[in-house]
């Protein structure tokens, strides 16, 4: 009885798959409705996020430490985009505030 219950409080690969299914359609609905920089920037690092729970969740199904290692590896590039696209981000709000993404030619000259 015990591991019954255990079995099903515990969560399958399919439900790891289905929340990063949500969150990347989430992601991709943020990226092509808004227009705001800082909000598409923050909706495509969701989406990276989404891609980075189903290999952790491929991975734990697999028993393989691939996917894991693969993930560490994505978040530290990933932490570097960071810095040059929000650097890239706040040098255009500076320059023009409330620029939306069709100003993206505001940092020539």
């Amino acid at each position: 009885m015990m591991s019954a219950l255990m079995s099903a409080a515990t969560p399958t690969t399919t439900w790891y798959l289905v929340l990063s299914a949500v969150l990347f359609g989430i992601g991709t609905v943020g990226v092509l409705v808004r227009r705001n920089p800082l909000v598409m920037f923050m909706c495509i690092e969701l989406m990276l996020n989404a891609v980075n729970l189903s290999f952790v969740a491929f991975a734990k199904r697999m028993g393989d430490i691939g996917g894991q290692t693969t993930v560490f590896f994505v978040m530290v590039v990933a932490a570097a985009e960071v810095v040059v696209g929000l650097g890239i981000i706040v040098s255009i709000m500076r320059k023009r505030p409330g620029a939306n993404v069709d100003d993206i030619s505001a940092l020539k000259g």
